[in-house]
């Protein structure tokens, strides 16, 4: 391992309409587990820690073997529930990482089996989402991705990625079960360069014990953590001479910079999506698919809304009142309201506003989803109907499986959202330039964006606009591909859209090398 910590330029600033509360999940419950409360009175004796050097961490494994049909092929693999405990240069323990691989058995030549790293976002989010959506067992939703009451249950996943590459779900520092050592600053990890930093060292350990060099080597975040996988992009090749194959950004926060006037258009194609799923649009809009309506709308942000937001007040009246029967037309809003908002359409007010004369709200991370408030009349939702549906399947279903059938034994608290803040956006000024810088010097490196039309954690059109501003060359750009699902932030949770996303991510992952 290098001695020299470069830090890689990258996005020390996720911007300030989307920012934290564009990241999906992750620390929105405010508090820390107990072992991280006692963890953080901790941290005063960290400068006397030589003093008072405590034990150092032990690392565990847990080993289980499984079988499964994928395909109408019998699938056998190994799980491997396991922390690694990073190190810095001198040998001092710096952080424990839990995570759980998997690996298909018998494969004759390891060297030739790509290799996934899975996390969530947040920040502070677990990787129990993407663990539980996309690994060889998944938890048991309805077709549609609503979540059933208890007694919680898991099945095989035919749709998980594991026929096509091994797959590593890693929880980052401070979530699930992974923990900053004691006597450690927990801020060395909290930050969107710090995080990469620690995330590339375990990436190094865990290919280097496991003979993984060779291998094609791929990154599968969602939400924050697509901002993790562009800052790994750059952070691996220039700290550890790790180049990638390819990367798969979920549900993709729109880390460029944009001024505000661009950035209050972000969210408005899955204004018009939304309005279609719920049958709100004109019956010529009503009757097109889903991809016609979305291009309309999109073609309606990039020329007239945009123009109009431009000229602000200027804007003449004649202008105005055409803009705004557009926007009500895509929107399935009243012109009054639209007219109240200065044409700038709040997401959450938005939720609240779509289906008021029913009394009812729209999800934030699906907005298929509805809910309904004690204040009909309010400002904002109470609550987001489309997490508070299958939140809790997705955590009882894990706790139970990774006790019981991958036998992992451990009384640490599970970090589902951790307290990692503050968290430190400063840095380099965009993650986009990592991006783009580390696409050009490994000119094969491979990107497929994936978006849900009804996703307004992380719209849609926000990481379009981004990848069209990355200042990417033409034999470049080629390399990043996009694909649409009907379906939100957490797209595997609808069948139909999780069975998309296995043949895309596959048939992308086995373009990414040569067999």
């Amino acid at each position: 391992m290098k001695t020299n910590r470069t830090i890689v330029g990258g996005l020390a600033v996720l911007l300030a309409a989307w920012g934290a509360s564009a990241q999906g999940r992750g620390g929105r419950r405010g508090g820390e587990p107990p072992d991280m409360q006692q963890q953080a009175q901790a941290q005063p004796v960290a400068e006397n820690a030589q003093a008072r050097r405590l034990p150092p961490p032990e690392e565990k494994s847990v080993v289980t073997h499984h079988s499964m049909h994928i395909g109408g092929q019998t699938l056998n693999y190994t799980a491997t529930a396991a922390t690694y405990i990073i190190k810095d240069d001198a040998g001092n323990p710096k952080a424990t990482f839990f995570f759980v691989a998997y690996t298909k058995d018998d494969v004759p030549d390891i060297t030739r089996r790509p290799i996934s790293f899975l996390y969530n976002g947040g920040p502070g989010s677990a990787s129990l989402f993407v663990h539980m959506g996309m690994g060889p067992r998944r938890v048991v939703l309805t077709p549609d991705g609503h979540g059933m009451p208890a007694p919680y249950s898991v099945a095989d996943d035919e749709d998980t990625f594991l026929d096509a590459s091994d797959l590593v779900f890693v929880d980052a520092v401070g979530t699930g079960y992974s923990r900053p050592v004691i006597g450690e600053t927990p801020a060395q990890f909290y930050g969107v360069v710090e995080d990469a930093n620690i995330f590339s060292d375990f990436i190094y350990q865990y290919i280097t014990r496991n003979s993984r060099w060779a291998s094609p080597k791929f990154l599968i975040g969602e939400s924050y953590g697509t901002t993790r996988s562009a800052q790994l992009s750059g952070v691996l090749e220039h700290r550890h001479e790790i180049y990638l194959n390819g990367i798969v950004l979920i549900s993709t926060v729109a880390f460029a910079a944009a001024d505000p006037d661009a950035r209050a258009a972000f969210p408005f194609p899955s204004y018009a999506a939304t309005a279609w799923y719920h049958h709100l649009l004109p019956p010529d809009l009503q009757k097109e698919s889903i991809e016609q309506v979305v291009q309309q709308a999109r073609d309606f942000c990039r020329g007239e809304y945009y123009l109009a937001l431009k000229k602000g007040d200027a804007l003449p009246a004649a202008e105005k009142e055409k803009v705004v029967a557009q926007i009500a037309r895509f929107t399935g809003l009243k012109p009054k309201f639209i007219e109240e908002t200065n044409l700038r359409i709040s997401s959450f007010r938005w939720f609240k506003e779509l289906l008021r004369d029913k009394r009812e709200t729209v999800g934030r991370l699906d907005s298929r989803f509805v809910g309904m408030d004690a204040d009909a009349a309010g400002e904002r939702p109470e609550y987001d109907p489309s997490e508070a549906s299958y939140e809790g399947a997705f955590v009882g279903a894990f706790q139970n499986y990774v006790r019981n059938e991958l036998k992992w034994d451990s009384e640490m608290y599970y970090a589902v959202s951790g307290n990692v803040r503050p968290w430190d956006n400063t840095g380099n000024q965009l993650v986009a330039e990592t991006l783009r810088s580390a696409m050009t010097e490994e000119s094969s490196l491979k990107v497929l964006v994936v978006c849900g039309y009804y996703d307004f954690a992380t719209p849609l059109f926000g990481i379009e606009y981004t990848v069209d501003h990355m200042g990417l060359e033409p034999s470049i750009r080629k390399n990043i591909s996009f694909a649409y699902y009907e379906s939100g932030h957490m797209v595997y949770i609808d069948r139909k859209a999780h069975d998309k996303l296995h043949t895309d991510v596959d048939n992308f992952i086995n373009a990414g090398f040569t067999h």
